[in-house]
């Protein structure tokens, strides 16, 4: 199963991320690469350089940024594999034990086949 992993920091946007913690995520990233676990990551730029687009009621509006709601910022995401929703949260564990304080939302990719947990 695949899983999309949004990870959203609690610290300010443009705080800086240190040598330390640069070396320590490559690591993680290494790891997780040789685990078979790891599809794909990213980091974003701020959210300075983004927008967002939103439809309501037929109308578009587009928002440029910075955004100022920092527990909505995506900091970047990571695709995996794993072989379950409680292997993908304990992934998401050791990642956070390196990344910081914030939290991931978790969500699996449609795959064909039958949907988990439905009849």
């Amino acid at each position: 199963m695949r899983f999309l992993c949004v990870y959203k920091p609690s610290r300010a946007e443009a705080t800086p991320t240190t040598q330390q913690e640069m070396t320590e995520m490559g690591k993680l990233i290494e790891e997780f690469t040789k685990e078979g676990v790891l599809v794909s990551t990213e980091g974003c730029l701020p959210s300075a350089l983004g927008a967002r687009v939103r439809q309501s009621a037929g109308k578009v509006t587009v928002t440029d940024g910075p955004f100022a709601e920092a527990k909505e910022l995506i900091g970047g995401f990571a695709m995996i594999k794993a072989n379950s929703k409680q292997d993908a949260i304990e992934l998401t564990k050791r990642f956070l034990r390196v990344a910081g304080d914030g939290e991931t939302e978790i969500r699996q990719l449609y795959e064909a086949g039958p949907i988990p947990g439905k009849p």
